[in-house]
Order: C-alpha cells, then sequence, then structure tokens
C-alpha cells in the first residue's frame, strides 16, 4: 500500500524568509493559465488554479498552495461549489466513473484524493456544515473506496474525525449561548455587593492562568476561513450580492472579541466596586500582576483587555486611589503596549514569543495568544491594501500568499494545549459574573471619588435621575 503524500506542520509551511512558494509546477502550468515569476506561483485565471489543487498520478499539490487556494478561494465562489468542481475533475481525469476500474491506477491516485480531502476537512471542517458538501465529500471518497476495499479505513476515519470536530463546536457554541443567556449587565450598583475578584482567586499568578484557558479555549474555535468572511461584504463572483448572506457557518470570531470587552469591562467592574479607596487600590495593584503575569505567559490578548478595563475614564479618573497605587509596574506594561509607531513594542514582543515558541519544549513556552483586534486589523488593511483581481481578470495570488502566511502563523498558536490546571470556580467567576454598564462604571465611580468639574457634576445627576427612574 502505498504511502500518503507527507506535507509538513503548520509552523514549516511558511519559512522564515517569507513563504515556500515554489510550488511545483509543471510545463503545462506556464501557458495553463498560471503565472510564475521566479518560480513563484503569482497569479492564475479561477479555472487553472482549481485545476492546480487537484492532484493526478504525478502530482500533489504543495500544502502551502492547498491552503492558501481553499482559504482565498472563498472571495471568488462558495466552498460548495469549490467541492463540487474538484470531485468533478477528480472523477473525470482519473475516469472514476467507468465501470471496472483498473486497481492499479486507482491505487496511484487515491491516496493523493484522499490526502487533498483530509487536508479540507481538518484545517476548514466548518465549510462542512454545509449538506452540500458532505454529500460531496461522501460521493467522491465512496467513488474511490468502491474502487478498492483498502481505502475503506482512511475514508471511515476521515469521516469520523469530521463529525467529531463538528461535534465539538456545536457544543461548544450550546456553552457559549447558556453563558450569554446568563451573562448580566448591572445598571446600578447591586443592593448585596457581589463576591469580588481577590474573593475567588487572590493568587493573581493562578488569574492569569485561568485567563489563558479561556483564550486558548476561544481561540481553538475560531476557524481560518472566518478571518475571509469577516471582510467580505461583496461576494463570490465579485458582483454586490453577499458571499455570505446563508454562508456563515461559525460566529467564534465575534464571541472573542466579545470576550475581550466582557474582560476590559469585568476589570473595571471589579475596581469601582469596592466602597473603601484602600480597597480599590489593591484591586488595581491586583491586576497589575495579574497583567504582568498575562505578558510573561504570552497572553497578549488578557494583558490588552486587563490594561484598556484599567484605562476606562470611570477608573482613570480615581486620582485619590491611584495616588495609593504603586504604579512603576503598570507604567513598564503601558509601555509595552503603547499603540504609538503602529504598537511598535508590542509587535517586538510577540515577535520575540514567536521565536520562543518555535524553540520549546514545554507546551507553557508554546503559548503566544495576540492582542486580537490589532490582529484582524492587519489581515483588514492587507485586504484592503491590495486588489484581489488584477487588472487581466487573474487571481491576485500574491496577495494571497502574504494572507495565508499571517492566518497560519495563528493556525500555529491556536493549536497549543492549555498546560495549567482548570479551575472551575475561578472561571466560572471570570465567565458569568455580572458587570457594570458604561452608565453603572460612572455611577459607582462618582460614588466613590466626588465629580470633580461641571461636565462630571452634570453627568452625575442625570445618571442618579436615570437610575432612580
Amino acid at each position: 500500500q502505498e504511502r500518503m503524500p507527507q506535507t509538513p506542520p503548520f509552523t514549516a509551511m511558511f519559512d522564515s524568509s517569507g513563504y515556500t512558494r515554489n510550488v511545483y509546477q509543471s510545463k503545462e502550468d506556464n501557458c495553463g493559465g498560471l503565472y510564475y515569476h521566479d518560480n513563484n506561483l503569482l497569479s492564475g485565471s479561477l479555472e487553472a488554479l482549481i485545476q492546480h489543487l487537484v492532484p493526478n498520478v504525478d502530482y500533489y499539490p504543495d500544502r502551502t498552495y492547498i491552503f492558501t487556494f481553499l482559504l482565498s478561494s472563498r472571495l471568488f465562489m462558495y466552498p460548495y461549489e469549490l467541492m463540487a468542481k474538484v470531485c468533478h475533475l477528480c472523477i473525470q481525469q482519473q475516469r472514476l466513473s467507468e465501470p471496472g476500474l483498473d486497481k492499479n491506477r486507482i491505487r496511484k491516485i487515491a491516496p493523493k484524493i484522499l490526502q487533498l480531502l483530509t487536508e479540507w476537512t481538518e484545517t476548514f471542517p466548518y465549510d462542512f456544515r454545509d449538506e452540500r458538501m458532505m454529500r460531496n465529500l461522501k460521493e467522491l471518497a465512496q467513488r474511490i473506496a468502491s474502487g478498492d476495499e483498502m481505502y475503506w479505513k482512511t475514508v471511515q476515519q476521515l469521516l469520523q474525525n469530521l463529525i467529531r470536530k463538528l461535534a465539538a463546536v456545536n457544543q461548544y457554541e450550546e456553552v457559549l449561548a447558556k453563558i450569554n443567556a446568563t451573562s448580566t449587565v448591572l445598571k446600578t450598583k447591586p443592593q448585596s455587593i457581589q463576591r469580588d475578584i481577590i474573593t475567588v482567586c487572590n493568587d493573581p499568578y493562578a488569574l492569569a492562568q485561568q485567563l489563558t484557558h479561556i483564550e486558548l479555549e476561544r481561540l481553538n474555535y475560531i476557524g481560518p476561513e472566518e478571518f475571509v468572511q469577516a471582510f467580505v461584504q461583496k461576494g463570490p463572483l465579485d458582483n454586490n450580492k453577499s458571499c455570505y448572506g446563508d454562508q456563515k457557518k461559525t460566529r467564534n470570531l465575534e464571541a472573542y472579541v466579545e470576550w475581550f470587552n466582557r474582560l476590559s469591562y469585568l476589570v473595571a467592574t471589579e475596581i469601582c466596586m469596592p466602597v473603601k479607596k484602600k480597597h480599590r487600590a489593591r484591586v488595581i495593584e491586583y491586576f497589575i500582576d495579574v497583567a504582568r503575569e498575562c505578558f510573561n505567559i504570552g497572553n497578549f490578548n488578557s494583558l490588552m483587555a486587563i490594561i484598556s478595563g484599567m484605562n476606562m475614564s470611570p477608573v482613570s479618573r480615581l486620582k485619590k486611589t491611584w495616588a495609593k497605587v504603586k504604579t512603576a509596574k503598570f507604567d513598564i506594561l503601558e509601555h509595552q503596549m503603547d499603540p504609538s509607531s503602529n504598537f511598535y513594542n508590542y509587535r517586538t514582543a510577540l515577535r520575540g514569543a514567536s521565536q520562543r515558541s518555535l524553540t520549546a519544549h514545554s507546551n507553557r513556552e508554546k503559548i503566544v495568544i495576540p492582542f486580537f483586534s490589532l490582529l484582524i486589523k492587519d489581515i483588514y488593511f492587507l485586504n484592503e491594501g491590495c486588489a484581489n483581481r488584477l487588472p487581466n481578470g487573474h487571481i491576485n495570488f500574491e496577495k494571497f500568499w502574504e494572507l495565508a502566511k499571517q492566518v497560519s502563523e495563528f493556525m500555529t498558536w491556536k493549536q497549543v494545549e492549555c498546560p495549567f490546571e482548570r479551575d472551575r470556580k475561578i472561571l466560572q467567576h471570570l465567565l458569568t459574573v455580572p458587570v457594570f454598564s458604561d452608565d453603572a462604571l460612572y455611577l459607582a465611580s462618582y460614588e466613590s471619588e466626588s465629580p470633580e468639574n461641571h461636565i462630571e457634576k452634570d453627568r452625575w445627576k442625570t445618571l442618579r435621575f436615570v437610575s432612580e427612574v
């Protein structure tokens, strides 16, 4: 039995000097609608690029090409349309529909087709939440397996893995929906003060570890295609109808952004809740320690959420409270996350964490959780800054190599298993404890330290009036 074509892991996909773009190139490709320069694939017609995805007896596409094309093709056509074309080409080229198939020929091509289907189902499983995708997948896989029984096992394995992944995401989405349904936003301070974070977890290091649990779990469920879908307004054949009206198979990316916002508001709530100044100062110092540990772990998303919670004006205006805080550590963190020069300091720290991750011996050293909003912004600007098509109608593949390079780095980060033990009590608090609305934060802040000027006094009067109504 011939072994499956081997493909490198994600980390090796795009080498450090750029990308391994020396995609296998046969003579026909030069005149078959694909354009190369120095052996790098730069552009091609959609048909030629689809053809380039389909393996044959002598050829299997490079993994970087498979990932890049599957990621970007959804800007031009629905995944189920691509799947239908791929199936059609496989059946047509390998004459898989003919009776009395030649087993030798099947054995030469079957492992390659199955490998392509395996890569698609493993990297973009959410595409298969579409019945049309599943139908085509099963049909092609069964054609191959019926040509030679030795492939039944591979086909069964592929389908089982896919069904398991889809079941896991369904379960995760149900849990998220439950959390969202129970999470409350407080309009004013509750009568009985809720348990504060320090009572639930008095160790800032433990809290940073539980935050990392939440981050890694949520990262893990974001599909690479969600980055592309987030920006697709104009759809599949470059006309004006949206490509993702009925196509959006997940909203894990949005759920992750919502988590960042919740964490910021939770930090601000915990600081504004205590009545006594020294308690508020203690909570601020506690969160500074949590943020510092997040930085050490490589959890930049929680770090940034904590800093943005501390910088909300209801918190930053508490001058008497801040006067009691030793702020040297906070200043260092703020410097690391300073947005000037396009977040130069943060990007340097992120590169350092990425390097550490590449040579890591333990899961703890592998952790890289990027500041997510900035990652989305970078991908957005890359998408906006270059055209999808060239003037001759070709697809601008150079742009998509760059897009895939950024997303594949994220794919490596999201696969890290969290090395810390879960603490259900702390996780429960972080995910479900009520947080203040903007108005409630200001109200609590003015009650803690009186308004200082006319604008604040007017605002306080209005807020008190509204809360009493």
